[in-house]
């Protein structure tokens, strides 16, 4: 007997799904089976799973030559995901399924040996991808059922076994199928801003960088309020559109941090990773195809590093591709893969290494203190908007009275964010952080008087220029929480002092 089938799966190269045609030819040979196509150490092994998953199924195993091929077959295949596939394919081609109802359908999921359906990584990127190439249904495993019906356009269906499967295919069984889901999850209400007690210029730098999409450096002593402002900016942020909420739904996917049960969230991402964290971590990394990292997982959201002059200095200077660029290109030996990883970037510092409490001195050594915040280097500190140096806060009324609460502040920031998007919506930028420097100067000039005191900086050596476009956003951002059409002098002024006001 010889037979042929082809059945479709979907590989992941970073958060691009490829669809991936699986072909299996039943003949011609000494009994075996024989995978090509690129395959992984993961896919290689399937072999064995699969002939195990459709025995236990209680289907026959052709006692042949089985030759399966992936194709496109320069691309590099990895992970588990394509068994349900391998076995859908061998047992079309052995003539003992139907090949009708599997056309135009996308098979995901890792088979165990006695025939259960596991769940994989990916499966929204692979959906998506799956959508886009014209496919009119999905088998994914049932635990990831609701992770599928974020896709729309796509009839999506859940099954736990092999048999299952099989038996839909040949209209022995129906699967379970969940319809789309159009809405976000349950809101989760972020931390309330009024719970800061004092910090008046840094509750004003936090407002600047949400309503700007600035960088932001907090230098102060512990106590002071540093991690739980941190906390606060993501509720100043205003909430991931759609696209957004499944592009960063998918990363996520990808690293398997994917929420049970609510996968889609519109809130910003706030991501805090230990200082002990490797480049590999905060980047993305691992063997084969390498996995998103902190980097990506904060996309449209805040990558906050608490105690940054405990991070390597390296791990620390790696960050400045991502943050001028907004992606990160990881390579290995299985290819490059780009990652999106436009996020802000809010750092928090003690002054020295004792961090003495506020009623003693400091009693490091001046080299020791330099030596500390030496590890952020220039370069990194040149790309960080805005400066600020917490003071302690010596008394629990230190305000008359609990400070200006969540929503007022991000009324604000909605207010100047929906005036920088009208402004540069027609160049394709979103908030005064992404307009390039040289943009600024030559489409929206500003009078010679205005731009004195960053001129007067430059000629000295006390700024450089990408300080200096970094300066001009900030008063961009400024003028737009003002009302203003143009910032003047007295924004530029305020920028600078933003940018000046640390214990760096």
């Amino acid at each position: 007997m010889e037979g042929l089938a082809r059945v479709w799966s979907v590989a992941l190269h970073g958060v691009d799904g490829v669809p991936v045609e699986i072909e299996a030819a039943i003949g011609g040979g000494i009994p075996g089976v024989h995978l090509v196509g690129l395959p992984d150490a993961a896919l290689n092994e399937a072999k064995d799973r699969v002939r195990s998953a459709i025995v236990h199924s209680g289907r026959t195993w052709p006692n042949q030559r089985i030759v399966l091929a992936l194709s496109p077959a320069t691309l590099r295949k990895t992970g588990s995901r394509f068994d349900l596939a391998l076995a859908c394919a061998v047992l079309t081609a052995a003539e003992l399924v139907p090949p009708d109802r599997l056309r135009g359908t996308v098979l995901v999921g890792e088979l165990a040996l006695d025939g259960r359906l596991r769940p994989v990584r990916g499966v929204l990127p692979c959906l998506l991808a799956a959508r886009d190439a014209g496919m009119a249904r999905a088998i994914v495993p049932r635990a990831t059922l609701a992770e599928a019906a974020l896709v729309d356009g796509l009839a999506s269906y859940g099954a736990e076994t092999l048999t299952e499967v099989l038996d839909w295919a040949t209209g022995a069984h129906r699967l379970e199928r969940v319809p789309t889901v159009d809405g976000p999850g349950p809101a989760v209400a972020p931390p309330e801003l009024a719970d800061v007690l004092g910090q008046d210029d840094a509750r004003r730098a936090l407002e600047i960088a949400a309503a700007g999409g600035h960088h932001l450096l907090m230098v102060g002593p512990p106590g002071t309020g540093k991690t739980m402002l941190a906390q606060r900016i993501v509720g100043l942020l205003p909430e991931l559109g759609r696209a957004e909420a499944l592009q960063l739904a998918a990363i996520r996917s990808v690293a398997g941090r994917l929420a049970d049960g609510a996968p889609l969230s519109t809130l910003a991402p706030f991501v805090a990773p230990h200082h002990s964290a490797s480049a590999a971590a905060l980047l993305g990394g691992g063997s084969g195809v390498a996995r998103p990292g902190a980097v990506s997982l904060a996309h449209r959201g805040v990558l906050f590093l608490d105690e940054c002059p405990h991070w390597s200095a390296s791990v620390l200077d790696s960050l400045r591709t991502p943050l001028e660029e907004g992606e990160v290109r990881l390579s290995r030996a299985d290819g490059t893969v780009h990652y999106p990883a436009r996020f802000q970037l809010v750092l928090a510092a003690n002054p020295c290494p004792c961090a003495p409490p506020v009623d003693r001195e400091c009693t490091c050594r001046p080299d020791i203190r330099r030596r500390y915040m030496a590890r952020l280097s220039g370069p990194l500190l040149d790309r960080v908007d805005l400066r600020v140096a917490m003071e302690p806060v010596t008394g629990f009324s230190v305000t008359g009275g609990r400070g200006e609460p969540t929503a007022a502040v991000r009324d604000r920031v909605l207010e100047a964010r929906a005036a920088a998007g009208e402004r540069w919506s027609q160049h394709g930028w979103r908030c005064n952080a992404e307009v390039p420097g040289t943009e600024l100067r030559t489409r929206f000039p500003l009078a010679p008087g205005v731009l004195e005191p960053l001129e007067k900086r430059m000629r000295a050596g006390e700024l450089s220029a990408r300080g200096a476009d970094r300066a001009l956003r900030v008063a961009w951002t400024l003028s737009d929480l003002a009302g203003a059409e143009r910032p003047g002098r007295g924004e530029v002024d305020a920028a600078l002092y933003f940018r000046e006001r640390s214990a760096a």
